[in-house]
């Protein structure tokens, strides 16, 4: 046990000091190439220094959210690659430790790393990209801002329409209510007009409400309506009709599902992105499944083709799994499956590959 003990400690002393400079290397590269990318729109706005830093480094969490994976594959291939160069990974095999036994120290890594950033991602990354896009607007000139008004929204499966001239989002009133109710053939079967209406808690209470329906001699009625106690949509409902999904924590996103899916409004493309969240939080174990399978694989040119043939793996899963987002996008396959299903596959790749492996 403590010969392992050795070996794992070993093995991550010489892992550590590549992955920072690594990711601090892509990190750095990132944000210069978001910064080239609108230094020009910066400069035609005239957009002060302080500003154009502020949203830099707002970007920060996001490029390092983006460089995680292919720093923790870098860094594994290069230490590997770097051993078997030195012959140390020879000399560890001759005493009958398993590679997969030795480089157990890495998946480790790689799926705590994974565990983490799915948090980090939600508390972290998603607020100050959200900020560092307001900020972008703002400097920019792009006001696009949560709007409150000419709000239509969908509600019990898309036979119930409301469309509201302005909502305050402070007080939870809505203002100029028109509702419109169809059946399940989408048949037309009363209309609601309102000057305002108040969230009361469970429901909206309308002012001087009326009600446009048919008769039994279908003649269309107008009286008024003062039982409201069944229009219970949520305010949020009217509020996350207008905000951007990516830019929503995973909680958040997913009653924006739901309330699409209750609206009758297309909603894959969104449940899609809301699970390829997770499962890009998977990416880093798996490109380290993948980057470790790699090692010890080669007797010439070790360093050079440990690092192509990882980052060849690595860019056909990225395809793999932009190929399966895709066809989930457009309903081809179920959300769940389009964005796991390349992770699973290239895990069952990599725990074969390291099985595999010289020893």
């Amino acid at each position: 046990m403590n010969r392992f003990m050795i070996l794992d400690k070993y093995l991550l002393r010489q892992f550590f000091p590549i992955f920072f400079i690594a990711i601090s290397m892509f990190v750095f590269l990132l944000l210069l190439i978001d910064l080239f990318a609108n230094l020009v729109r910066y400069m035609n706005n005239e957009v002060p220094i302080s500003t154009i830093l502020q949203i830099t480094l707002h970007f920060i969490p996001k490029s390092v959210s983006y460089a995680l994976p292919i720093s923790l594959l870098f860094a594994a291939a290069y230490t590997l690659g770097d051993l078997y160069a030195k012959n140390e990974l020879t000399s560890i095999f001759s005493t009958g430790i398993p590679f997969w036994r030795f480089s157990i120290s890495l998946l480790v890594v790689g799926l705590t790393v994974s565990i983490l950033s799915f948090f980090l991602d939600d508390v972290i990354v998603i607020p100050t990209l959200k900020t560092k896009n307001m900020l972008s607007r703002i400097a920019l000139n792009q006001h696009i801002t949560e709007t409150n008004s000419d709000i239509v929204i969908k509600a019990k499966e898309g036979r119930v329409i409301y469309s509201v001239d302005y909502f305050d989002f402070d007080r939870l009133v809505i203002n100029g209510v028109n509702i419109v109710e169809m059946n399940e053939k989408g048949e037309f079967l009363s209309q609601i007009r309102a000057p305002s209406a108040k969230w009361e808690e469970t429901h909206w209470e309308f002012r001087n409400a009326v009600i446009y329906q048919y008769d039994e001699s279908e003649i269309l009625r107008v009286r008024p309506l003062h039982i409201t106690v069944d229009y219970d949509e949520h305010p949020d409902i009217f509020r996350r009709s207008s905000v951007i999904f990516q830019e929503l924590p995973a909680k958040d996103a997913k009653l924006l599902i739901k309330d699409l899916r209750a609206s009758g409004l297309p909603y894959y493309a969104a449940m899609t992105d809301y699970y390829h969240r997770y499962s890009f939080s998977a990416t880093s174990f798996v490109v380290m499944m993948l980057s470790v399978s790699m090692g010890g694989r080669f007797r010439k040119n070790i360093l050079l083709m440990s690092l192509f043939t990882s980052l060849v793996a690595a860019v056909v899963y990225y395809i793999a799994e932009m190929l399966s987002m895709t066809m989930a996008g457009l309903d081809y396959i179920h959300p769940f499956v389009g964005a796991w299903f390349p992770v699973c596959i290239f895990i069952i790749i990599g725990v074969l590959l390291i099985r595999s492996a010289k020893t």
